[in-house]
Parts: structure tokens; sequence; C-alpha cells
């Protein structure tokens, strides 16, 4: 019969390599700690910031676009003023579905946030919409 603690410490023991083993060598920072992955942005060139979302005429002013694979609605709410908002609403955790009349709009139980700042305009979500990051450069945005 195997005895039961040297059981436990195989097992642990395997746990622990399996964790090592999810870092690859030249990943760590200067104390030995695995650096952040820039997994999901695609950098390409010189370009500034992660993946091109759309160009700024994508976007229309006083209005908005939801990108619903990356989760992420983009408004311009005066001309030039870009934002960039979570697309999963904060109530039950749907994507919102449209951007019109100055709202960000979801489709499951009604909630509205404002384009401007993503506050909640009409519940039941308890919460703004989270910022998200994007950069405008010329015509382009990007995530990050």
């Amino acid at each position: 019969m195997t005895n039961p603690s040297a059981r436990r410490t195989v097992l642990v023991t395997g746990a622990a390599a399996l964790l090592a083993g999810c870092s690859k060598y030249g990943d760590e920072g200067g104390d030995g700690t695995p650096e952040s992955s820039s997994a999901g942005s695609s950098k390409t060139g010189d370009a500034p910031g992660g993946e091109e979302l759309a160009g700024t005429g994508d976007i229309p002013v006083g209005g908005g676009k939801i990108f619903k694979e990356q989760k992420i609605v983009v408004t311009q709410p005066e001309k030039g003023d870009f934002k960039a908002f979570s697309a999963v609403c904060t109530h039950a955790g749907c994507t919102v579905a449209s951007v019109s009349d100055g709202t960000i709009n979801c489709p499951c139980h009604g909630s509205k946030f404002r384009i401007e700042d993503a506050s909640v305009a009409d519940g039941p979500a308890p919460r703004p919409l989270p910022a998200e990051k994007i950069t405008v450069s010329g015509n382009s945005i990007r995530r990050g």
C-alpha cells in the first residue's frame, strides 16, 4: 500500500513543477519574477497602442460603436473626443447592444449609460461601465 504522506508530497511537488513550467526562460523581470504578457494586443510596427479597433470616421459624433469581440464600446460625445468603456453591463454581465440618443444601451434589463462618461442614465445597473484605454493617432483608434 502507498504511504499517504509520500503521495501528498509527490502531488505537491508535481503542482509546483507545473506552476514553474508556465513561464519561459528569459521572461523574468529584474527581480526574477515572470513579467506580464502582452497577450491580446497585436502591436504592429511603430504604430502607437495595440490592436486597431476602428478609424476615427467609423465612430459617429454624439454616438458610438460596439466591438463585441473585444467587449469594448467607443464613443465620440463631441467631435474629436473619443472615449472607451467596457461593453459588459454592470448589472447582469450582458454585452451592451446599441448606442443611440446619447446612451449606451443594454438589451437585457434596459440599463442605459451616458456616452460622455458611462455613468448610469437609467438602471437597474448599479455602477458606470468601467473605462477602457484607447489611443487615437491620426485617423486610427487603437486599444491600449
